[in-house]
């Protein structure tokens, strides 16, 4: 079995877990079997002094039987 692990952030307006969710979903139409997601960094962009969108930056794999995919 051969996995790929692909870099992607993801963003939303109302939380960190929106945010991978959303990563994983983009990642799940453009990747065969996506198996699972490394969240390995938090962010947020702040305006008039409240969160206003999280980041979380996610790894995330998918498998196949082929080395090519």
């Amino acid at each position: 079995m051969y996995v790929k692990v692909v870099e992607l952030v993801g963003e939303s307006q109302s939380s960190w877990r929106h945010a991978v969710e959303n990563a994983v979903r983009q990642a799940s139409q453009e990747l065969p079997n996506v198996t699972g997601v490394e969240v390995y960094n938090l962010t947020a962009n702040v305006e008039n002094g409240r969160v206003s969108e999280f980041k979380a930056n996610v790894k995330v794999a998918c498998a196949s039987d082929r080395p090519d995919f």
